[in-house]
């Protein structure tokens, strides 16, 4: 598999990486099974980029992972994340103790002494970003991480962070229905060396060769109050996304491969991270990196799907707080 860095000093992983959410049963149920046949799935496809967060069923998905290492030798680089506190009530902190006290469990719960990239999830307004970057440095220079990330961050987030320690990436959602990231993010992140990686390429699933069927979500499923599948926006994206369809088919592609080679042709420093509990679906996925998408193709596929048409915002009111909106 082609490797790509992540950051300028970090180490060389798979250009497709594993979002592991789903372990956790954010889009339904899963099983211990079902999650390691995935890990394993991933070793045999080169698949070496793993990326968790605690706030992924509490821990859950931390422990998955942890445990499948320990029983199965591997070269797997496992990135987490802390920052979203959920109880009492949603909110985030980036202060010195909460940090080290979630790095301390996280490193329990992976079943190590060295997490190779660890995110601030969310910002903590209350924190400046240099006084939280700083508490992270502590953590690089003591062993306990290896490089440090940001999520759903603006461009001036970054260049900020970077003044204290270098960012080793940069994590927010882009694919060809989000792309934000293309007004400033990716660009900064390519000229400080900066790893941008691209979370739900596949738009949550509305880039499958099947639409996903709106009434078989779980009850629990992120997506039943997501304003792009609710309020007739579901349907005016499909009836789009439909002609995105047919061309991946009349090439002899997948769709969720298509669109994830997409986000992966927009930067050489891009790593796309779908998420999935599948082997069957990460097997699919791993078709994009055989798509070879040159001028032409990119041009179709803009005529097809331009920027900006989805409808419906990417998240509802209640789940935009904390992400930096800077356009």
């Amino acid at each position: 598999m082609e490797l790509r860095k992540l950051g300028t000093h970090g180490p060389e992983v798979g250009a497709l990486a594993l979002g592991c959410m789903s372990f956790a049963g954010f889009y339904g149920k899963t099983d211990k099974q079902e999650s390691f046949n995935t890990l394993k799935k991933a070793l045999d496809l080169g698949v070496t980029h793993l990326d968790t967060a605690i706030i992924y069923g509490g821990g859950l998905s931390e422990t998955l992972i942890g445990e499948f290492m320990k029983e199965n030798p591997n070269e797997f680089v496992v990135a987490s994340k802390c920052g979203i506190i959920t109880k009492p009530t949603r909110h985030f902190s980036n202060k010195r103790d909460y940090i080290r006290e979630a790095v301390e469990g996280s490193l329990q719960r992976l079943q190590t002494d060295h997490i190779p990239l660890y995110y601030l999830h969310r910002r903590d307004d209350e924190v400046p970003i240099e006084d939280a970057i700083g508490s992270m440095a502590e953590l690089v220079k003591e062993g306990k991480i290896g490089g440090i990330g940001l999520s759903e961050i603006a461009p001036t987030t970054l260049e900020r962070a970077a003044t204290v320690h270098h960012i080793a990436a940069v994590q927010n959602e882009y694919s060809l229905w989000t792309r934000l990231p293309e007004l400033g993010l990716i660009q900064a992140c390519k000229r400080l060396g900066t790893a941008f990686i691209a979370f739900s390429p596949v738009g949550r699933g509305i880039f499958a060769d099947t639409a996903p069927d709106f009434d078989l979500f779980p009850e629990t499923d992120f997506r039943r109050s997501c304003p792009r599948f609710i309020n007739g926006n579901y349907e005016r994206n499909n009836a789009i996304i439909d002609r995105f369809r047919d061309y991946a088919r009349s090439n002899g592609w997948n769709t969720a491969a298509l669109a994830t080679a997409w986000t992966m042709a927009q930067g050489d420093h891009i790593i796309p991270i779908p998420g999935t509990r599948s082997p069957g679906h990460l097997e699919e996925l791993a078709q994009s990196l055989d798509i070879k998408l040159g001028p032409k193709e990119l041009a179709e596929i803009e005529d097809i799907l331009p920027i900006g048409f989805a409808h419906g915002n990417r998240y509802s009111m209640a789940q935009i707080p904390g992400t930096e909106l800077y356009c």
